[in-house]
């Protein structure tokens, strides 16, 4: 599929909740390259992933609303006028949500139908694009794990994003507003959270890479999993909001699998220095463990014409340049 995305978002209007987060943060610099007119909304709460220093320098040329995003006052304000909503704003932590799975449902549920009763009264027609996951699969019954695979998450993550799912698609098929969901897995790259695993365990390995400690790798490290860099992630995600023909779609994104062991060293590997540990799996991390996954994204190739283009060697080196430059931002 040809789409000329500039064409698509020059001038357009374009809300991006958790806008101060990793992939929220990535996608309001490419929006601004295509010539959008962008609104970021987060609340920077701790526990999640925003951090004002993901948009330094960009700061003076979108609009910053400090809301939650089911704020029916802050929100309801600037809804009217979008064209498009790219709604990123989760809480992702397999660990934290089986700790305060209260706070996880409301974020990723009912702050969801929040904002999605918003769109439905002041904003039918919106574009929206919801970021989802590959958690929602829980552990795979076949590989590579297709649209079509059974949804049974392991963990209250799974279970929260995967009621926000829903609400976004039952809004699509009964009052029919345009939106598509995108299941992620393991983003990586700069502006991601590297204080600790809360997000994804790749923050965490790169924060002991450059701290010069061996990375932490449970188990024997031979579970599978695919990566995706954020640039083509962002490209996925724009894909979907300009493609017509994606409203009321589903699709998976994923990359060539890779295990997790092979993982630690090839990070190793492009940093020019480090190691590793083999330690046990943490009780409460087993109980939740997915084992391989690694995804099947053929519908999106076939449909949008999207591939992953960045390879992984390129993306960890990327990553780690990133954050040899800017480690204070993302450390304290």
């Amino acid at each position: 599929m040809n789409i000329k995305l500039g064409d698509a978002f020059r001038k357009k209007n374009v809300l991006i909740t958790g806008g101060m987060g990793f992939i929220g943060s990535n996608l309001a610099r490419q929006l601004l390259q295509y010539e959008a007119q962008v609104t970021i909304v987060d609340d920077l709460i701790n526990s999640y992933a925003g951090n004002r220093f993901n948009i330094h320098g960009i700061e003076h040329n979108i609009e910053i609303v400090y809301a939650n995003m089911g704020d029916p006052e802050r929100i309801g304000k600037i809804l009217p006028e979008q064209d498009y909503l790219f709604n990123m704003a989760a809480h992702i932590s397999h660990i934290g949500s089986m700790e305060d799975p209260i706070t996880d449902l409301q974020a990723n549920a009912l702050d969801q139908i929040a904002l999605l009763e918003m769109c439905r009264k002041l904003n039918p027609t919106i574009r929206i694009v919801y970021g989802s996951t590959r958690q929602v699969y829980g552990r795979p019954r076949y590989l590579p794990v297709d649209e079509n695979h059974p949804l049974e998450p392991v963990d209250f993550n799974g279970v929260s994003k995967l009621t926000g799912e829903w609400y976004h698609r039952l809004s699509h098929q009964i009052y029919k507003i345009p939106i598509t969901c995108l299941r992620m897995t393991n983003v990586y790259g700069p502006r991601m959270r590297v204080r600790d695993s809360l997000k994804n365990f790749i923050g965490l390995w790169i924060q002991q890479i450059i701290e010069g400690r061996k990375i932490t790798v449970f188990g024997e490290g031979k579970q599978l999993r695919d990566l995706n860099y954020i640039d083509d992630v962002i490209d996925a995600l724009l894909l979907c909001a300009a493609s017509p023909k994606a409203i009321g779609q589903i699709y998976n994104i994923g990359s060539q699998p890779i295990n997790l062991l092979d993982l630690a060293k090839l990070l190793i590997e492009m940093n020019g220095a480090g190691g590793y540990r083999l330690v046990s799996f943490p009780e409460e991390r087993k109980r939740i463990d997915i084992g391989d996954y690694y995804t099947n994204f053929q519908k999106i190739q076939d449909q949008l014409g999207w591939t992953p283009v960045t390879s992984l060697k390129d993306g960890i080196v990327k990553t780690l340049n990133y954050y040899r430059e800017n480690w204070e931002k993302y450390v304290s």
